[in-house]
């Protein structure tokens, strides 16, 4: 009998350790970082399909979409919350377009490029922020294999107003996005567009991004994989392991 009692207790306090492993886990990822992959060649060439990533989930807070499955243990706005600054790297859920958005709160990582107040325009493919031009300086011409096949982009390091440099793809100056009507950014929420700006669906089309919908701060990628191998299969690793993005910071 006492025996059986012994085996029962090693059992439960098994479970009880497996169950605190699984808590301390969530916190982490719901307070301090969580991984990401990027899926898509919108952030590009910032951020390329099969980066994975760190994101920070204390920069600016925490709502409800901190938490796994956007569990509403913070049911409404944000606590300790801290407005993104221009030109950061962020992960997001994405706005409702009406109320059948197949992919509305999916997540979504883009650049912020416009603070409440601002108006944000695009004319004849260059970025307008109040009014003033922002400054980008040509760094050469690339082709690039995205999800509708291979592309001319024309690479440029953008300069936005508060001194962040990144760079940018750029199809052309003449496409259905290069031109839009001037956007002010209301109160509590932020402009976001992608750095492949041809090809990126942002918030020149599904509008601004409020705060509480922010999931994190994209700070550096830690593995990266261009789709020619699995990681378990060693013998492609000189193929497919981009080494030279491992641990790269994000700007």
């Amino acid at each position: 009998m006492q025996k059986k009692r012994s085996h029962q207790e090693g059992f439960w306090t098994q479970v009880k350790g497996f169950g605190w492993a699984i808590l301390i886990a969530l916190a982490i990822r719901s307070l301090v970082f969580e991984p990401y992959n990027i899926p898509s060649s919108s952030m590009v060439p910032t951020l390329l399909i099969g980066d994975y990533l760190f994101i920070t989930k204390y920069d600016y807070g925490y709502s409800k979409h901190s938490f796994p499955l956007s569990l509403p243990i913070i049911p409404k706005g944000r606590l300790l919350a801290d407005n993104p600054e221009r030109g950061d790297v962020v992960i997001f859920k994405k706005p409702a377009e009406g109320p059948l958005d197949p992919n509305a709160n999916a997540d979504y990582i883009k650049r912020v490029i416009g603070l409440p107040g601002d108006t944000i325009q695009m004319k004849q493919g260059r970025l307008y922020i109040n009014d003033i031009l922002v400054p980008r300086q040509k760094i050469g011409e690339e082709d690039w294999m995205t999800e509708q096949g291979m592309m001319h982009y024309t690479r440029y390091e953008e300069t936005l107003p508060n001194g962040v440099k990144h760079f940018i793809y750029e199809l052309s100056d003449t496409t259905a996005t290069d031109n839009t009507d001037a956007f002010i950014v209301p109160e509590g929420m932020f402009f976001m567009m992608g750095d492949n700006r041809d090809n990126s669906y942002d918030s020149r089309f599904f509008g601004p991004v409020g705060l509480e919908a922010l999931e994190g701060k994209a700070r550096f990628i830690f593995y990266s994989n261009n789709g020619k191998g699995w990681f378990f299969q060693f013998w492609k690793w000189g193929d497919s392991l981009r080494l030279e993005r491992f641990f790269k910071e994000i700007i």
